[in-house]
């Protein structure tokens, strides 16, 4: 076995050269399109997050069903009220092993103040088709504003492997 020679590399040549600075330059540009694209792009949902207890949530959640519910729709074999709360105000969805709780019906064009945490595991919220993901976990209050652009059923759910029955995890937001 012989060794290498004292100086092993050899200069770039001009193509090297020249795809080394585009590479340099176009991660340049991509690392000042980061902050410019979440200022100015509208594209991140705003969020505010507060720590809190299980129990108070689920209290929080308990009774903003009981002050707006409007009426009961069946998902996936089980029963959930379907809870109708005025514009501007805040509006609560539960997220714990395999459910959203409860249905939101909710109006095109108003603000709502979507408060959502974790009874259990680390969950993730996806609202499809319009694609919004948040991270949800336990011991958090996430509150992202959010204004529906558009009429229909929209589906809630986790995105988040949070055990056997991830796959049956499904919500629903309705706005009219």
């Amino acid at each position: 076995m012989l060794a290498p020679e004292r100086i092993w590399w050899k200069p770039l040549g001009r193509l090297e050269k020249t795809w080394l600075t585009v590479a340099f330059v176009w991660c340049i540009f991509l690392t000042l399109m980061m902050p410019l694209w979440y200022f100015m792009g509208k594209q991140n949902v705003p969020t505010e997050t507060y720590k809190i207890s299980g129990a108070d949530f689920s209290a929080k959640v308990n009774a903003f069903v009981d002050q707006y519910k409007v009426g009961e729709e069946t998902l996936n074999g089980v029963t959930f009220p379907v809870v109708a709360p005025p514009a501007g105000s805040d509006v609560y969805l539960r997220a714990s092993a395999w459910q959203w709780y409860p249905i939101l019906q909710l109006e095109v064009g108003k603000t709502y103040r979507l408060h959502l945490s974790s009874m259990d595991l680390q969950h993730g919220f996806s609202l499809q088709p319009v694609n919004i993901n948040l991270q949800v976990l336990p011991g958090y209050d996430y509150v992202a504003t959010i204004v529906p652009t558009s009429t229909g059923d929209f589906t809630v759910v986790c995105n988040e492997f949070c055990s056997l029955g991830h796959h049956t995890m499904v919500g629903k937001i309705i706005v009219k």
